[in-house]
């Protein structure tokens, strides 16, 4: 991940361009609250269409990290990604975004976040396989330091945000157990059923918090993990620039198993929790109350 001087607040993108960008392009897409990563529509939507929250990216331990999910389709190298490994080089392929996917009983199991659809010369769709992106949960809140960049962006793009209560930090864990892990569980699931691809599309930061998951050789694996990273711009009125950090590739048990298994620390550890607590207990005085002329004499 790009290196940065440690920054006073936790700020790195607000719709699509650095807090410290006060270039003509930077200051318009702030104006108009608009999206420059290929979102449904030409404007920022996320968390309130009508008041948007605009953070795509926030820095973290001198890193950068995407916490919106819209921020990885930049010049849609995701859907090159995966198309690279759903298909033959030489197909033909376009992308539908949340597609809904139902389970046996007609019920819905979510949508899938990006479909690409491999097609013939004559319009037919013949193959495809299912993109999921995976964005960072924000723990704290980051709406006010937001709110307050933007109330005076050009004073400040370096503010001091240290002191402020629920300072926003990235959320690893919710992010794999109630996001990924559910996600691979029910969509994955049924993608897998019928002997189609995932690929997974995620930060570098992200991917270091898994648990290591059993590589396999790209033809046999089920799962190719895409995984992304942020170059700082060179010049004002250009964005971060995504790009493909690696690829890992997985068979689908073997990595759900290993994402979704507790790692449990020592029991020692637990047992001496637990002596602490019944010492505590044991240690409490019993209370005594004191019953004024009991016999009403």
């Amino acid at each position: 991940m790009p290196k940065q001087t440690t920054p006073k607040h936790p700020l790195a993108e607000v719709f699509g361009f650095a807090v410290t960008d006060m270039s003509v392009a930077a200051n318009r897409h702030r104006a108009k609250r608009l999206c420059p990563f290929n979102n449904k529509v030409p404007n920022c939507t996320k968390d309130k269409a009508q008041d948007p929250l605009g953070v795509c990216s926030v820095f973290h331990e001198d890193e950068v990290v995407i916490t919106c999910p819209v921020r990885f389709r930049q010049e849609w190298l995701i859907a090159d990604d995966a198309a690279d490994f759903f298909f033959p080089s030489d197909a033909t392929w376009t992308t539908l975004t949340e597609v809904r996917l139902k389970e046996a009983d007609g019920s819905s199991a979510g949508n899938v976040d990006i479909v690409v659809c491999a097609y013939d010369k004559a319009g037919k769709v013949y193959d495809f396989g299912a993109l999921e992106v995976q964005a960072v949960y924000i723990s704290g809140n980051v709406r006010n330091p937001f709110e307050y960049y933007m109330e005076a962006s050009a004073k400040r793009g370096s503010m001091d945000w240290t002191k402020e209560v629920n300072y926003p930090r990235p959320d690893y864990l919710s992010s794999s157990r109630k996001r990924l892990a559910p996600q691979l569980i029910f969509k994955g699931g049924i993608i897998n059923a019928w002997g189609k691809k995932t690929a997974v599309a995620l930060n570098k930061g992200f991917f270091d918090t898994l648990p290591k998951l059993p590589e396999v050789q790209k033809k046999e694996a089920d799962i190719a993990w895409l995984i992304y990273d942020l170059k700082s711009p060179k010049n004002a009125g250009e964005h971060y620039e995504l790009f493909r950090e690696r690829t890992v590739y997985t068979k689908f048990e073997p990595a759900l198993n290993q994402i979704t298994r507790s790692r449990p620390g020592k029991v020692e550890d637990f047992m001496r929790q637990l002596q602490s607590k019944v010492d505590e207990k044991l240690e409490t005085p019993p209370t005594n109350r004191t019953i004024e002329n009991p016999f009403g004499r």
